[in-house]
């Protein structure tokens, strides 16, 4: 149990309690840490301190208590243990090897085998083809190969396979501040622009200025009007987070020029695929998020809307009810894309995928079609294409 890590912060000189302590083991009871020594930091932090001046304290014989420990299964005994998860080692597989693994049959077959594994399984497993594990071809664990599965407890994806990711995964905004190497971006988007004068006249106008001198006798007559803006309104969805990972600088680059060319500019950050959800803040995405139904109803049909992704996920993240590979999501994904579609006449995906590489990609293909074929590469020429196509 608990014991030793309570008696290590007494050691601190902790005012730590039995009070506490059982607080604590509820905590755990009620699954409000899953196998990870982060959540466990914060959730015992919690429950065990009551004054922020023992936090130095707590730090040290936390850190103390933890060099000894190698598992969590004494406190998480009702979770899936993190030494189980975590990387011991990483099998080979040539491609003949990888070849003759095969699906289990399907994403409704992987979820009830699944349950049914984490019943049967009593103890730590590494590699095989069955039980959740590490290594191995297994479709439950961490840091093998399938080519369809569920990953749990791995830092990162390897191969882009998983059908749902049993780990709370943190992702970061764009910073839209990167400043551009070239101006390349911004004059692609231009190509997207009506301007207009609105808003305090805070312009000169010169030729009515002289204009008004002139019939004025020569007696100065300043005019001033409304500053010109691009009066084009747009709603800009980011993927972020997983396969886009490896073009965070072209999609920061891409939104630090949006930001400067569209004074009427929305933005909202996805996973993969577009869903009931989306959020702004990437580090309070759990906590604080929008509703698609809200964006829907309270931008009008004259917004344009942009989606910035790979569009690389397994099919059923698309097609099924369920398919997220975060969350369980009541409706489809492509049903909110149809939705959105029809709302906003005006809508482009770009990818940031060289295009040659399409064909290649199931998932791809099937947001090609939800979309009516409107994905465009993310290039200066795929680009221009886009805004071209928006601006009709």
């Amino acid at each position: 149990m608990l014991i030793n890590f309570f008696m290590t912060l007494r050691s601190e000189r902790l005012p730590v309690t039995l009070t506490e302590l059982f607080a604590l083991l509820e905590c755990l009871e009620n699954n409000l840490a899953f196998a990870d020594v982060d959540d466990f930091y914060y959730l015992s932090r919690l429950c065990m301190v009551k004054d922020e001046k023992h936090f130095d304290k707590f730090d040290r014989a936390f850190a103390r208590y933890f060099e000894q420990v190698d598992t969590l299964d004494e406190m998480l005994q009702y979770q899936i243990p993190e030494h189980w998860l975590q990387k011991q080692f990483e099998t080979l597989l040539s491609d003949e090897e990888k070849a003759r693994i095969e699906a289990l049959g399907g994403f409704d077959r992987l979820m009830e085998e699944f349950r049914k594994r984490m019943e049967e399984q009593k103890e730590r497993h590494q590699g095989g083809n069955k039980w959740i594990g590490t290594g191995g071809t297994s479709p439950f664990g961490a840091y093998g190969y399938n080519p369809e599965g569920i990953r749990l407890g791995q830092d990162e994806s390897r191969n882009q396979r998983a059908v749902k990711v049993w780990d709370r995964r943190n992702f970061r905004d764009l910073d839209d501040s990167v400043e551009l190497g070239t101006r390349n971006l911004k004059m692609a988007l231009r190509r997207l622009r009506r301007f207009a004068r609105t808003g305090a006249a805070e312009e000169l106008d010169m030729d009515d200025t002289i204009s008004s001198t002139a019939r004025n006798a020569g007696l100065l007559d300043i005019r001033m009007v409304p500053e010109r803006h691009n009066a084009v309104k747009v709603l800009l969805f980011f993927d972020v987070g997983g396969s886009m990972d490896p073009h965070v600088r072209v999609c920061e680059e891409l939104f630090s020029a949006a930001r400067t060319e569209f004074k009427h500019l929305k933005y909202f950050y996805f996973h993969n695929f577009i869903y009931d959800s989306v959020w702004t803040r990437s580090h309070r995405r759990l906590a604080e998020t929008t509703s698609t139904w809200d964006i829907l109803h309270k931008y009008s049909a004259d917004y344009k809307v942009i989606f910035v992704g790979d569009a690389t996920m397994a099919p059923y993240e698309i097609t099924h009810a369920g398919g997220s590979i975060e969350h369980y999501n009541e409706e489809a994904g492509a049903l909110w894309m149809q939705r959105l579609s029809e709302t906003f006449e005006h809508l482009v995906w770009l990818n940031p995928t060289p295009k040659e590489f399409w064909e290649h990609s199931y998932s791809i293909g099937i947001v090609r079609e939800l979309i009516e074929d409107r994905m465009f590469p993310l290039t200066v020429k795929g680009l221009e294409e886009a805004m071209s196509r928006l601006a009709k």
